[in-house]
C-alpha cells in the first residue's frame, strides 16, 4: 500500500530512542509549496523530549518545535506535501523512499554496520549545520590551506570558506542535484582562479555527499591553472581537471551539466553565462564581481540627478547589468532568480545569479520587457552581443509563437 512508508516515518518519529533525522525533498508532486525541503529532528527543550520541524524556503531555515500529538499531525501534514524523496535516518539503519509519479513508494533499507550507530542529537541550540564542517579536522581541507592542523579554518581563510558553504547550500537549495538522469555530472568552474570553490566542491559532491561529478576549472592566470593542476595531481584527485583558457573559448570535451562562476570580473560572469546558454546547461550558479561595461552606456534624461554621482551611477549600472542578464536567461528558456547569497560583512559583491532551465526560449513577456528596458537607458549588454543570433533571433522575431511561460 502507498501509505505503509507513512507508517513506518510515523513509528520511527516515536522512537525517542533510535530516531535520528529525518529529510523531505524533491521534486513536489502535487500544488507548489513554499519549502524546498524540511527536516526533523529531536530535540529536548526543558526536559522534554520535542520534535523540531526545519523549513528551507531557498534562502532561509525556518525551525518550529513541536511535542506529542501535535508534532505527529504536523508530520502528517509534512508528508502529504508531495516531496519526492525521503531519507529516514534511524540508530540502526538509514531508509530511502523514492516517490514515483504514480505515488508508489519505493523503499530501500541500508542496515548499519555494527559500531557504526549515530548519536541522536538533541541539542536544541546547536551550530547551524553546514555542507563542509567548520570544526572537524578534514586532511583535504588542510591540503588547500583552508583548515589548520587542529581543525580550525584559518582566520585569513574565514570569509572565503563562509562564500564557498553558502554557494555549495544554494546549489543545493534548488533540488536539482537530485534531477539529473545521468553520472558522473558535468561541472564547469568558469574564471576558477585558485580553485578553492572547485575544490570544495568536487569534495562534497564525490565524497561527502556521494554523487559522482567531473569538474573542469578555467582561468586566464596560466600560473594558477599550473598550480591547481599540480595540487590535484599532488592529492590523486580523479575526475578533476584544469584548463588555461579565456572563459568564452573554451570548448568542453563534455557539455557542462552545471556552470559555476564565483566572482568572474566584468564581463566574464557574462562569458560564464554564454557557456550555459550554448551548450545548454541544466543550471547556472554564478556570483557577479565588478560591473563596468554599462557604466559608460547608461543614460537618461530622468535619471540625470542619479547619474551625475560616480557611486550612485556604478550602483545603477550593477542592478542593472545583473537585471538584463536574468532576463537574457529567461528568453532562452531558463528560470532565473537573483538573490543575495552570503552576509555582506564577507564580501560586498554579494548577489548571485541562480537559473535552471525549464522551457524552451522565446517567452514574449520576457523579450517585451527585455527590449523596452534597453530601449529606455540606450544601451546594448555584453552578453546580447556575446550571444549573437542565437538571442537575437527571439528579440527581432515579433511574431515568433510565445513559448510556456516559465515561473
Amino acid at each position: 500500500m502507498t501509505d505503509d512508508y507513512k507508517a513506518l516515518v510515523s513509528a520511527a518519529l516515536r522512537d525517542q530512542a533510535t530516531f535520528v533525522r529525518l529529510t523531505l525533498k524533491g521534486i513536489v508532486r502535487g500544488p507548489a509549496v513554499p519549502w524546498q525541503k524540511i527536516t526533523i529532528r529531536p530535540v529536548r527543550v526543558r526536559d522534554r523530549h520535542q520534535l523540531q520541524f526545519s523549513y528551507f524556503d531557498g534562502r532561509h531555515d525556518h525551525a518550529k518545535n513541536y511535542y506529542g500529538d501535535e508534532a505527529m499531525a504536523q508530520l502528517g501534514q509534512a508528508l502529504s506535501l508531495g516531496f519526492s524523496a525521503i531519507v529516514l535516518q534511524t540508530t540502526s539503519e538509514d531508509v530511502q523512499i523514492q516517490l514515483t509519479k504514480k505515488g508508489k513508494a519505493l523503499i530501500h533499507r541500508h542496515h548499519r554496520a555494527p559500531g557504526a550507530a549515530p548519536t541522536p542529537d538533541t541539542a536544541h541550540n546547536r551550530a547551524k549545520a553546514q555542507p563542509l564542517a567548520p570544526d572537524q579536522p578534514d586532511a583535504f581541507l588542510q591540503a588547500l590551506g583552508i583548515m589548520a592542523a587542529d581543525g580550525q579554518i584559518r582566520p585569513a581563510m574565514q570569509a572565503k570558506f563562509a562564500q564557498i558553504n553558502e554557494f555549495i547550500k544554494l546549489v543545493e537549495a534548488t533540488g536539482e542535484l537530485e534531477r539529473f538522469a545521468h553520472t558522473p555530472i558535468e561541472l564547469l568552474d568558469c574564471g576558477c582562479g585558485s580553485s578553492h570553490l572547485t575544490f570544495a566542491l568536487h569534495h562534497y559532491l564525490n565524497h561527502l555527499r556521494g554523487l559522482p561529478a567531473r569538474l573542469v576549472g578555467i582561468d586566464s592566470n596560466a600560473q594558477l591553472i599550473e598550480k591547481c593542476t599540480a595540487q590535484a595531481a599532488a592529492l590523486q584527485i580523479e575526475r578533476l581537471a584544469f584548463a588555461h583558457t579565456p572563459i568564452a573559448d573554451f570548448q568542453p570535451e563534455h557539455a557542462p551539466d552545471l556552470v559555476l562562476a564565483l566572482h568572474a570580473c566584468d564581463t566574464a560572469t557574462d562569458d560564464a553565462i554564454g557557456q550555459a546558454i550554448r551548450h545548454q546547461a541544466h543550471m547556472l550558479v554564478c556570483a557577479p564581481c565588478c560591473h563596468h561595461q554599462l557604466n559608460d552606456q547608461i543614460d537618461n534624461p530622468l535619471f540625470r540627478p542619479v547619474l551625475r554621482h560616480g557611486i550612485l551611477r556604478q550602483r545603477t549600472a550593477d542592478i542593472l547589468t545583473d537585471t538584463f542578464r536574468a532576463l537574457i536567461l529567461r528568453i532562452m528558456g531558463y528560470r532565473a532568480e537573483v538573490i543575495e547569497f552570503v552576509a555582506a560583512e564577507h564580501t560586498a559583491k554579494n548577489l548571485m545569479i541562480r537559473a535552471v532551465r525549464r522551457t524552451a526560449p522565446g517567452e514574449r513577456q520576457f523579450v517585451r520587457e527585455y527590449n523596452q528596458l534597453k530601449q529606455f537607458w540606450g544601451v546594448t549588454p555584453y552578453l546580447e552581443t556575446l550571444l549573437g543570433d542565437q538571442l537575437t533571433r527571439w528579440l527581432d522575431d515579433a511574431s515568433a509563437e510565445s513559448a510556456p511561460s516559465p515561473t
